[in-house]
Order: C-alpha cells, then structure tokens, then sequence
C-alpha cells in the first residue's frame, strides 16, 4: 500500500472499509501534511508555563484572548530565561514557531526558536485601534446608553473574590441604601481566565430578572493587568447585554475600552458604589422638604380661599340676604297701595259720570214719562203681535188692551163712547 499523496488528493481514493489504513499511517500522513507548514508568527495569552528545573524543555500554553482556543507550544528552557522579564501567566507574546505533530501520542504542537513579550506601546496601539473598530460600529454611542432605574430591584456584582473593589462597592451601596439587595459573583479579573469567567458571569446575571443594573469593578492596576476590560469579545458581550452595566475598572485616570460601552462609566468602584443607588439620607430630607412644601401650598391654598368666602360673606347682597328683599317687598306694597287707590279713584268717576248719564237717560225715558201720568196703551193685531195704540181708530169695541202705566200693567177693552177699565 503507498502511503505517498499528494496534498490535494483524497484519502478515500485509496482507501475503504476492506483495505482501512493503520493508525500509524493516518498519524504520518497527518505529521507530513503539518510539516510542510513550516514556520509562523503567532500571537497570544500566555495561560500556562511549566520550566521545571533540570529539564531542556519548557512547555507553555497560548490562549486566543477573543476565543477559547489555546494550544501546547515547547521550547528550549533557555530561550525562555533569556527573555527579560520572563513570560508570566497573562502576558501577551508574540511567537516564531514550528506546527509540530507527534506520531507517539498523536498531539499537535508549536515549537518555538523565538519569543518576544508585546511591549506597553504595542498593547496601546492595538487597544486604539480596537477602539476606533468599536467606536465606527457605534458601540460608544451616547444614544445607545440606557439609564439606570432610580432604585434598582436588584444589583449584580461582578469582580475579583475578597478584592478591594468588592468591598469599595458593598459598603458604599449599604452604606447610602441598607435594603439594596446584591447578588456577588466573583470571577478572575486578570490574566487568561478573566474574559471567559467576566463574560459567563454576566451572561448569568443578564438572564437574571431580579437584577436591574450589573456592576463590572476591579481596582487600579497595569496595563497588562486591566488588559481583560479591553477585550473585544467582551466589549461586544456588554454591548450586547440586555441589563444596564456599569464599568467600575481601576483609577480615574484607567480608561480600558470597557469604560466606553458601559451603559455608565464609574472612575473607582467606591464612585459605583455612590451611583447605582440614591442616598437614604437625601431621599428621605427631599420627601420631608416636599412633605413640608406641599403641606404649606395647601395651607396657603386653604387661607386664600378662606379669605374669599369671608370676602363674599360680607357683601351686603350675601351680609343681609333679606333686606334687599325686604325693601323691595315694601316698594311693591306702597305701588300696589298707589295702584288700587288710583282704581278707586278711576272707578269713583267713572261710577259718577256712570249715574249722570243714567239720570239723564231715566229723565229722558219713557219710565219718567209714564211716571208723570202718562200710559202706554198695546192691543194685539192679527197674528198677536203687541202694537202700540197711536189712534181710536185702529181698534174697534171689544178689542182688549194692554196698558202700562208707571207702576205696572193693567188691562181693558174697547167700549163703544167711554173707557171702562178692568
């Protein structure tokens, strides 16, 4: 069987279930095609090293600080004591290597012939330009910021066990607000391990219902050491976080890049600490002050409108409600006195005129007449109508007659040559 390939060949043409390669061949196979990468630079998170004395080898494991990928790198003992200072677990290296793969135990490796420390300016000038990545995806955007609750149902804190920082935002939070509840979760905060744990914390606390505001703190320190709040994947993760955060990170003047996408940016964690929860003290002086405001506003409001009633209490409509009615109920008696006085008078008058005319009218009448002497004589003609007698001879002896005098009526008939009354 030829074990001999060409890169851009397939395994499977020479190959199947009946005629399998032995492990032996496929480890080969593997070293030749790794081999042939030959040597690169490579950047990376010193996590482990191991130089134990009276070995020639030195072994070292390199983390991608963006991703949870590391692998083995060796080298001579002696290269790594002549790096001045010796890498430490968290420095950040920059390598030349050789991929190596070993038959014996099928692991892959790097050998490295050289190492270099990444100096403070070299870690500078990749955080400014993570910096002006971040800031042109508009991840440091003012609008994007949310604002914290005034008084937050629950506060996560994330930051290194038994540190000074935790300690710093505790008694700060205690000390202005007792009741705040505080969920703790402590995690690395330097070297290889910080980023993963940072960012599974506060995906932890993210998920949590009951926190409203995350507390990232950590104390000053190098660059080197607050190098993790200046890692892209976990800029992105606070980013991306559905809770308001907070960077507590170091001094005033430690600005890692964690600074600028946190909701809210604290310069030490005892600062933190005095701004995710009011002061009981103060809230308390400002509701007895608004207490007190108000209580005066309404007492001021109570004697304003006191001193308006009393003002409409005294206007003489409101003063004496009856006099008025009581004056115009006596000038309506005294017109009402002048009108039936005024009729009496008019009646009177008329009343006189009235019997005036009536004595003319009786005096020119035929009552005055009959009462004079004088009669009215009435005889009925031939359909019994009643005529007035006005001539002797339009009745003739025996007609009946009516006759009226002043006093009333009596009768009589018509006898021939005298009267003959009945």
């Amino acid at each position: 069987m030829s074990e001999a390939t060409s890169p851009g060949s397939s395994a499977n043409a020479s190959t199947s279930a009946e005629h399998p390669w032995p492990v032996r061949t496929v480890a080969r196979k593997i070293a030749d095609w790794i081999h042939r990468l030959g040597a690169v630079w490579v950047e990376g998170q010193v996590t482990q090293v191991s130089a134990r004395s009276g070995n020639q080898t030195a072994f070292l494991t390199l983390r991608d600080p963006s991703a949870d990928v590391s692998m083995t790198v060796t080298c001579p003992i002696r290269l790594l004591r002549s790096i001045d200072p010796p890498p430490r677990e968290g420095a950040s290296v920059v390598l030349h290597a050789k991929p190596t793969f070993f038959l014996g135990r099928g692991t892959l490796s790097l050998r490295a012939n050289e190492i270099r420390a990444v100096g403070i300016g070299e870690l500078l000038a990749r955080i400014e330009r993570l910096r002006k990545l971040l800031a042109a995806e508009g991840l440091f955007a003012a609008e994007r910021k949310r604002k914290l609750p005034f008084l937050p149902r629950g506060i996560g804190l994330i930051t290194g066990r038994a540190s000074a920082a935790e300690r710093d935002v505790l008694v700060n939070v205690q000390a202005r607000w007792p009741a705040a509840a505080i969920t703790v979760v402590n995690t690395a905060v330097q070297g290889a391990h910080a980023v993963p744990q940072i960012r599974t914390a506060l995906s932890t606390l993210d998920a949590d219902p009951g926190i409203d505001v995350i507390v990232i703190a950590r104390g000053g320190g190098s660059v080197e050491d607050l190098l993790p709040f200046s890692d892209e994947a976990l800029c992105r993760a606070v980013a991306a976080a559905g809770t308001p955060v907070v960077s507590a990170i170091g001094h005033e003047p430690d600005t890692p890049l964690l600074d600028h996408v946190a909701d809210l940016r604290c310069s030490t964690p005892t600062d933190a600490g005095k701004r995710i929860v009011p002061d009981v003290k103060e809230e308390s002086e400002r509701v007895r002050q608004l207490r007190d405001r108000a209580r005066r506003a309404l007492h001021g409001w109570v004697d304003t409108q006191a001193r308006l009633l009393e003002q409409l209490r005294s206007r003489p409509a409101l003063a004496d409600p009856l006099g008025p009615i009581q004056r115009r109920a006596d000038e309506v008696a005294l017109h009402a006195e002048r009108g039936r006085r005024a009729m009496l008078g008019k009646l009177g008058n008329e009343q006189t005129a009235l019997a005036a005319v009536r004595d003319r009218l009786t005096s020119l009448g035929p009552s005055a007449t009959l009462a004079r002497g004088y009669a009215v004589v009435q005889y009925s003609d031939e359909s019994g109508n009643l005529r007035v007698l006005r001539s002797v001879s339009e009745v003739a002896a025996g007609t009946p007659l009516r006759v009226r005098v002043a006093d009333g009526v009596t009768h009589a008939t018509v006898t021939d040559g005298y009267e003959e009354g009945t």
